[in-house]
């Protein structure tokens, strides 16, 4: 595994954003994306693309390192990537456009 960051995931982060000094809120309802998410990692565990124990395991080293300036809750989607990229199965340059279409299609008044 890659244990360097990838730029087309560090652009995401919000400048303001700093490591969390507090456990994130336990009792919150899922945001629709973490809930689609959480979906697409069983997805690409039953299929063999990244078993969930990995995934879980690339998210303690890289979150808590290259990623622990994102916030907790958005850390399995970035560590996620990396490790697809990390993997040849997406690359920088197609994630970067995938995300520029649902950037724009999320930001349609």
């Amino acid at each position: 595994m890659n244990n360097g960051p990838y730029e087309v995931l560090l652009d995401t982060l919000d400048p303001t954003s700093g490591r969390e000094r507090t456990l994130p809120e336990l009792d919150r309802k899922p945001d629709p994306w973490e809930s689609s998410m959480q979906a697409t990692c069983e997805c690409l565990s039953w299929r063999g693309a990244l078993d969930n124990l990995e995934r879980r395991h690339a998210e303690d080293a890289l979150g808590e390192t290259v990623y622990r300036d994102f916030p907790v809750r958005t850390r399995s989607v970035v560590v996620t990537a990396h490790t697809l990229m990390d993997r040849g199965l997406i690359t920088p340059e197609e994630l970067r456009m995938r995300m520029e279409v649902i950037r724009t299609r999320f930001n349609r008044e």
